[in-house]
Parts: structure tokens; C-alpha cells; sequence
């Protein structure tokens, strides 16, 4: 059932299924993320036989067909949403809310019908925990609605979330730049140190910034920065979070720091990027 927004007045279609039992997938008109956490279970999807070993992540969308044909011990959760929620919407208290023509493009195609991706994602250890509390914090927002601003906190969940398993799905290989790339793409919202990178690729200083340097064209830790700012830049793009809390997302301490690094870096100050980001969408 959709959220009637308490602090807004309006109708937010998204639904959290704390426990999933695949009667009603895929849900009508809605995207869905499911998060098998323990169990096992055999498919049909879209006509292809898959088997699911949890953890794993599903990714559907309305028009995909699917068929359980065995489940052992399965648990479950999902989070469904219209794909409306992709696109932007800025809220005025003088205004209400102005359409844009702006839309999240992170994780659009793990919905996306093609010969490569089963649609199954398979969650190891290391992002096991992290994806468990997004989970987890979104689908209490979604019943708690904790202030004014959580429609815009599960959008930013659903980028974190979406952008982890889109970033995972690029690196197959299990090299010391890899293994880096994959902790920095689950940790970049924690306090990382460059020993703490060294550490993952077991390689030294000199070494491991070689080897990105070779792949990436950056040292590790001017790659963490530039993915952090990325990640922001989709937080005030697509949300109307204050400039501390897309700090603390995106593993800035301070928001001061946090202005510092993205004036450096993109030419204009955090505020300039969304009221520009903004106005750009209205006029196209």
C-alpha cells in the first residue's frame, strides 16, 4: 500500500515487505529490490531456470515473470517502488512541488532485460552487514517517517544501495586494485584511512597508488575522494538533504570539509551545484 506522506500531505508509492513470500511478485506497477538473507531457492525467471543461494539481492521490474519452484528456509525482505521515484522533485513551502525533468540514473540497469545479468546479485560478507542496515533504516523509515526529509533519506538508501551492487557487478576479478576498488565502494560513507587500503591489497603505499595509477589514473585515496563526491553529487541532485547529512553519508566528518573538498574539486560550492543542477532541469 502506498505511504500517505504526514508531513507533506501527499501519497509516496513505495512499500517495504519486512517478509517477503514471493506469492505476489512482481509487484504491479512497481520496481522491487528483494534481500534474500538466508535460505535457498529455485526460479523461473522471464522462462530461465535460477537459483537463488542467500545472501543475494533480486532485482525486478513490473513486466518480468517469475515462477518459485522450490524454497527452502527462505527469508526475505523487499523494498517496491513506481518508477516515478526515480525522478526529482523539489519541494517549497510557497510552492509545493516543482516537477523536473531530472531522474536517478544509478542501478537503472539492474531492472533492465538483457542476455548478461540474471538479475540475481550475489551479496558476500564484506557488504552483507552494510546492505542489512540500509535495508534495515529504510524500512523503518518507510513505517516511522521520522521528519520532514525521509522521503528524501530512502532515496538516498536506494542510490547507496543500487550504486553498491551496480559498482560490484563492474569488478569480477579478484586483483589488489579490485579488492580496494570493492572496499572503498562499500566503506566510502566510514572513515578510511590510505593503511587501511594498503592493508585490503596487502601491498605498500608505493606499490598499490602504481597500480592504480595504471588502472584508475589516480592515486587510491584521490579515488576515494572523487567516488565520495560522486555519490554527493547524486544526494543534491536528487535529494533536498541538508549539506551535513550528504557530509556524513559520503564520509566527510565535517560538512566544512566536506565544502572544502567539493569547491576544490568541481569549481563551484555544494549549494551552487544543486541550485544549478536544478535550474539546468527546468529549462530543458
Amino acid at each position: 500500500m502506498p505511504q500517505m506522506d504526514r508531513h507533506k500531505n501527499r501519497t509516496v508509492y513505495i512499500e517495504f515487505i519486512a517478509n517477503e513470500n514471493f506469492v505476489n511478485l512482481p509487484y504491479k506497477e512497481r520496481l522491487t529490490i528483494t534481500f534474500i538473507t538466508s535460505g535457498s531457492m529455485n526460479l523461473q525467471l522471464n522462462g530461465r531456470p535460477v537459483k537463488i543461494v542467500a545472501p543475494s539481492i533480486l532485482c525486478l521490474s513490473m513486466e518480468d515473470k517469475i515462477e518459485v519452484i522450490e524454497k527452502q528456509n527462505v527469508s526475505s525482505q523487499s523494498f517496491c517502488f513506481h518508477p516515478d521515484f526515480f525522478n526529482t522533485a523539489h519541494f517549497s513551502e510557497n510552492t509545493g512541488y516543482l516537477s523536473t525533468n531530472l531522474k536517478i540514473k544509478t542501478g537503472l540497469l539492474l531492472f533492465g532485460k538483457d542476455k548478461i545479468h540474471t538479475r540475481v546479485y550475489a551479496v558476500d560478507e564484506k557488504i552483507y552487514l552494510k546492505l542489512y542496515e540500509w535495508f534495515f533504516i529504510m524500512g523503518t523509515e518507510v513505517y516511522a517517517q521520522s521528519d520532514s526529509l525521509w522521503v528524501c533519506r530512502i532515496k538516498k538508501y536506494l542510490i547507496q544501495i543500487l550504486g553498491l551492487i551496480e559498482e560490484l557487478n563492474h569488478h569480477s576479478e579478484e586483483s589488489p586494485v579490485n579488492l580496494v576498488l570493492e572496499y572503498i565502494h562499500i566503506n566510502y560513507s566510514d572513515k578510511i584511512t590510505l593503511e587501511d587500503l594498503t592493508r585490503c591489497a596487502h601491498l605498500n603505499r608505493v606499490s598499490l597508488n602504481k597500480s592504480f595509477q595504471d588502472l584508475c589514473g589516480c592515486t587510491a585515496m584521490a579515488y576515494l575522494l572523487a567516488y565520495r563526491l560522486k555519490v554527493s553529487e547524486s544526494l543534491l541532485t536528487h535529494t533536498d538533504m541538508s549539506l551535513n547529512e550528504i557530509a556524513r553519508a559520503t564520509g566527510f566528518e565535517y560538512d566544512t570539509y566536506f565544502i572544502k573538498q567539493f569547491l576544490a574539486k568541481k569549481g563551484m560550492t555544494p549549494t551552487e551545484f544543486r541550485k544549478n543542477s536544478r535550474e539546468f532541469s527546468s529549462h530543458q
